[in-house]
């Protein structure tokens, strides 16, 4: 029994040493060819292919009508652009005219927005209906309208239909004429016709027609009208029951029509 053992224990030994030693010619071999593996020279590369992109055309809007009109929130949806032109806006008629007046703080114009509307005095910096009156000259008045300056001159804002009117009224329904004046010397109350002539006092009183600048202005209050420009009567000339009164002040002078008593 005993050497039954010792002979399998010698097999077993002899088996162990064979598997060792295949195993070790194994590793050698695996040894030697990764070797061989690293030492052997890496193969060429082939070269890389480039491919390059084609040149894209000319971009144009036109080509994205289609894009364009299939989105509900664009704001080109429809291909057909509607050009809007607004129109210039018309300038309003100037306001109308009817005399001017110097107390010596200043030149006031006796202006009204529409024909025929309230007249009232304006200075300077005054809003006039829809324009803003910027500066009085000799030859007329310059407005601001949308932030445009605008001159315009006496004759274009006077109010032609409404002089013929007011002249037709304080004449008392006479027939209009021709452009004609008649001088009258009037003598002065407490003195007679047989008195000299030196001693009279003699106005001249003028009668007009409606138009005419020599007739009194707007009524600026307290029997008191103004004048009209380029009016070439004389002071003390009487016209309408109204006496022209010239005055001198520091800007120059003033000129007025006051009721006769």
């Amino acid at each position: 029994m005993r050497r039954n053992l010792i002979l399998l224990d010698l097999l077993l030994a002899a088996l162990i040493a064979a598997v060792s030693w295949q195993l070790w010619n194994g590793y050698k071999d695996r040894a030697v060819k990764h070797q061989a593996f690293l030492n052997a020279p890496a193969p060429a590369a082939p070269p890389a292919l480039v491919s390059i992109a084609p040149v894209p055309g000319q971009v144009s809007a036109s080509n994205y009508y289609e894009i364009a009109s299939v989105l509900p929130f664009s704001k080109d949806r429809n291909p057909t652009v509607i050009v809007e032109v607004v129109a210039p806006k018309a300038v309003p008629a100037f306001p109308r005219y009817y005399g001017m007046m110097n107390w010596g703080g200043g030149p006031k114009v006796i202006l009204s927005p529409n024909p025929g509307g309230a007249q009232k005095s304006y200075v300077p910096g005054d809003k006039v209906g829809d324009f803003k009156l910027v500066s009085i000259a000799q030859g007329g008045l310059v407005f601001e309208w949308e932030g445009k300056q605008l001159p315009a001159k006496y004759e274009e804002m006077r109010d032609s239909n409404g002089a013929s009117q007011q002249s037709t009224n304080s004449g008392g329904g006479q027939a209009a004429s021709t452009n004609t004046a008649s001088v009258v010397n009037v003598t002065a109350p407490g003195s007679s016709s047989s008195e000299s002539p030196v001693k009279s006092v003699t106005s001249t009183v003028v009668s007009v027609i409606g138009g005419d600048v020599r007739r009194p202005g707007a009524d600026v209050g307290g029997g008191i009208r103004g004048c009209q420009p380029g009016d070439p009567s004389p002071a003390g000339a009487i016209v309408d029951g109204y006496r022209k009164l010239v005055t001198e002040t520091p800007f120059g002078k003033s000129c007025r029509w006051e009721r006769v008593q």
